[in-house]
């Protein structure tokens, strides 16, 4: 049984990705930083006979990224390096702390990982490492200043990786999604848009060519496409899943 580490597993996203590696007979290993929501997906997937495990960790804690890495098996086939924060602002209006979160969790949580990883796939004589990347790492957007910062690093990081482990038959690439309609989103529209929301996530959903925002389901099928052997010729890659948003766009 293949098996492989998925980071922000419980929820968006992550816990679309973690159902679809269950789906599919992997051995399922996900992290999070939300106690709750893990521990209630772990009890949900084992209800269905799902072979799945949640730790709890703070992906930007090395140390304790470590000690969770050495429970795991000796041998790992995959790792899915999706944990991640968002924020919204320019230059002006980052602060130094927003800026130094979002690289604690989204640059540094994707070197804690990988390094503690890579001994595993070393072992397993290869695998694949898929790196969440965003849009934002390859174009401006308004407001994601310091967001659009750890993207970019991670599609560096991403590139760097998959550089360096060629030898080692240990493939690297990231997947770059638009707008995808998660559980985040509708509670950024409730915040910032009370009365709104219907209004303000129709704006959003348009801004891609296609004409709606993306679902978490269909990242999934791109993470588990990257992770199986038919993509045994693909490493080094950004994979944009965004509606025609880069390629489209006027």
């Amino acid at each position: 049984m293949k098996k492989v580490v998925i980071t922000g597993g419980a929820s968006g996203i992550g816990l679309a990705i973690t159902e679809r590696f269950a789906q599919e007979n992997y051995q399922v290993f996900f992290l999070d930083y939300n106690q709750q929501n893990g521990a209630e997906v772990e009890k949900r997937l084992l209800s269905k006979n799902f072979n799945v495990c949640f730790f709890h960790v703070d992906v930007s804690d090395v140390k304790k990224v470590q000690e969770i890495f050495d429970l795991l098996p000796d041998k790992l086939d995959v790792l899915v390096n999706n944990a991640g924060i968002s924020h919204i602002g320019n230059l002006e209006t980052t602060q130094e702390s927003d800026f130094d979160s979002l690289y604690q969790v989204n640059i540094k949580g994707v070197f804690s990982c990988a390094q503690a990883a890579l001994p595993k796939l070393k072992a397993n004589g290869g695998g694949s490492i898929i790196n969440m990347c965003s849009v934002a790492a390859t174009m401006g957007l308004p407001d994601r200043f310091a967001y659009s910062m750890t993207k970019g690093a991670v599609l560096s990081m991403t590139f760097s990786i998959a550089r360096d482990y060629v030898q080692d038959n240990i493939r690297c690439n990231c997947i770059s999604p638009g707008r995808v309609h998660t559980p985040f989103v509708d509670g950024f529209l409730k915040k910032n848009y009370p009365g709104k929301e219907k209004e303000m996530f129709d704006k959003l959903a348009a801004t891609q060519p296609i004409g709606r925002m993306g679902k978490p389901d269909e990242i999934a099928g791109m993470a588990y496409y990257l992770a199986s052997d038919e993509a045994s010729f693909i490493t080094g890659s950004n994979f944009p899943i965004d509606g025609g948003f880069l390629g489209l766009k006027a």
